[in-house]
């Protein structure tokens, strides 16, 4: 099968404003400083990435980076990289107010209330602009009224698992042995890949080679078992079977995808935790290991009571890490995920509901809840009030938003993004920078290239929402004079999909315009 290759980042159309061209280059100095950015910390007092602000130090100005410098280079295996990990994503909260023209009271609602009203985002829509200095509200129409938010729960997930878990946490798979029998026990790990070139995934290949490197010399015919009992319930999501997201298990492989693509709709397997058993026992063979034909289809030996995905212990090695050994687990051979910074920065760019609903189970497992749908909605919607954000009113069904019984407020989605934003708040900085850039990444890559509202083009970063009769846009944007705001629009029975994703694009530029 061969190794999947990303579409090329469309270009934005005609040239770009030097305001455009600043916030472009923000993005892209990283990048052209040595790739993408360190994403496991530490940070200093400001909420960046130390390694950022060292990459930053070297950097061109803003706007000597042109535009094509903006997309960003894939890893060697076409995965899927993370966002691009701007600090300067922050910069308007240094810049400080003074836009009274560009952002409070009435001014604002002149530009935003016409382009609400609009029949194209059907009825009721509904709004919220905040300060992200501040986290004052400067714009809100209908912003306590709970709506179907679409995927853009994905952004209260990211908060909460971030808040629970940490930026640094790592999601490890293990290797035990129990006399002859071999137990591959899932964490939870939902980029767990066994593809040739794994960039900085966690690789099943490289745990292959690692059990088989402990086994040595010894000698006998082994079992694999698998296990999958991290997680409880049903591995079915309410929607049924989906090709936008695969059967929930602790155990899977590349999101037990049926085609060499990395994201986006696919058809997927029926059995991913078996699946991936399967292939761990193929790439176990080649390595060397004499094992009996058959997979042993179940749990094996439970796990611990402790976490057996938990963090790696200071001192262990930064790349991946772990240094593949089992540690007190009592396992024989590991691999760790990438940060969870990285993690929740590829969910927000590509609107992957498998990393969502990993994440929502994975925050339920930190906050000693059941790792099953609701528990993993409950654990979000629980971490969220413990912040003191305002969930009232809220429902939570899932982590993904593909449920339609899931209520989000644009009150409670600017106040995810202004606590993200908060300089006390480091740990949070991903939720941030991962959002799509407008022209450029994501899910908004071919979006903001028609006349009425390239000049959002760079400056807007937001999560998108999509469901039948449901548009949503939630994020961040940077005004005219430099202010950073944070901005939730939602509409639902909306006549034309197409139509009311331009109209919230528009209304998105209005507030780059202010």
């Amino acid at each position: 099968m061969p190794e999947p290759k990303l579409p090329a980042r469309p270009r934005p159309r005609g040239p770009l404003t030097s305001l455009q061209l600043t916030a472009v280059a923000a993005v892209a100095g990283l990048l052209l400083a040595g790739g993408t950015a360190a994403l496991a910390g530490p940070y200093d007092s400001s909420g960046q990435r130390v390694a950022e602000a060292r990459r930053a130090a070297a950097r061109p100005a803003p706007g000597a980076a042109g535009p094509q410098a903006a997309h960003r280079p894939l890893t060697s295996a076409g995965l899927p990289s993370p966002a691009p990990s701007a600090g300067p994503v922050l910069d308007g909260l240094r810049t400080g107010g003074g836009d009274t023209a560009g952002g409070r009271g009435p001014a604002l609602a002149g530009r935003l209330d016409p382009l609400l009203a609009v029949d194209e985002l059907g009825k009721g829509p509904s709004a919220s602009v905040v300060d992200l200095t501040s986290g004052e509200q400067v714009y809100g129409n209908h912003a306590a009224r709970a709506a179907t938010p679409a995927s853009v729960t994905k952004i209260a997930t990211a908060v909460a698992a971030l808040d629970a878990l940490g930026p640094d946490h790592r999601i490890r798979t293990r290797v035990e042995k129990d006399g002859h029998r071999l137990v591959l026990v899932g964490g939870g790990d939902p980029t767990l890949t066994a593809r040739a070139h794994p960039g900085e995934y966690a690789s099943l290949r490289t745990l292959a080679r690692r059990t088989a490197e402990a086994l040595g010399t010894e000698h006998g015919t082994y079992t694999l078992v698998y296990d999958t009992s991290r997680y409880a319930g049903t591995t079915r999501h309410p929607i049924g079977p989906n090709e936008n997201l695969a059967p929930v298990t602790p155990l899977i492989a590349d999101e037990g995808r049926l085609d060499s693509s990395d994201h986006g709709p696919a058809a997927r397997g029926t059995d991913p935790a078996l699946d991936t058993a399967r292939r761990f026992h193929d790439l176990l063979a080649e390595a060397g290991v004499k094992l009996r034909d058959e997979v042993e289809t179940g749990d094996g030996k439970k796990a611990p009571a402790e976490d057996p995905s938990g963090s790696p212990k200071p001192g262990d090695d930064a790349k991946g890490g772990e240094d593949g050994k089992g540690g007190e687990d009592g396992g024989i051979a590991s691999v760790s995920s990438a940060p969870l910074a990285t993690i929740v920065e590829r969910m927000l760019t590509y609107s992957d509901n498998d990393i969502a609903e990993h994440l929502a189970r994975q925050t339920a497992l930190a906050t000693g809840a059941k790792a099953d749908f609701k528990g993993g909605a409950r654990a979000v919607h629980d971490r969220l009030d413990k912040l003191g954000l305002p969930v009232e009113d809220t429902s939570f069904h899932d982590g993904s938003g593909l449920d339609r019984a899931d209520k989000l407020t644009p009150g409670l989605l600017t106040a995810l993004l202004a606590e993200a934003a908060r300089k006390d708040q480091p740990g949070l900085r991903p939720v941030l920078t991962g959002l799509p850039v407008a022209g450029f990444t994501g899910t908004l890559a071919t979006r903001y290239t028609a006349e009425h509202n390239k000049a959002g083009t760079g400056l807007v970063r937001a999560k998108t929402g999509t469901l039948t009769g449901v548009n949503t846009l939630a994020g961040t944007v940077v005004t005219r004079s430099g202010r950073l705001l944070g901005f939730a629009f939602m509409s639902h029975d909306a006549p034309d999909p197409m139509a009311a994703q331009a109209a919230l694009d528009k209304m998105a530029t209005a507030l780059a315009e202010s």
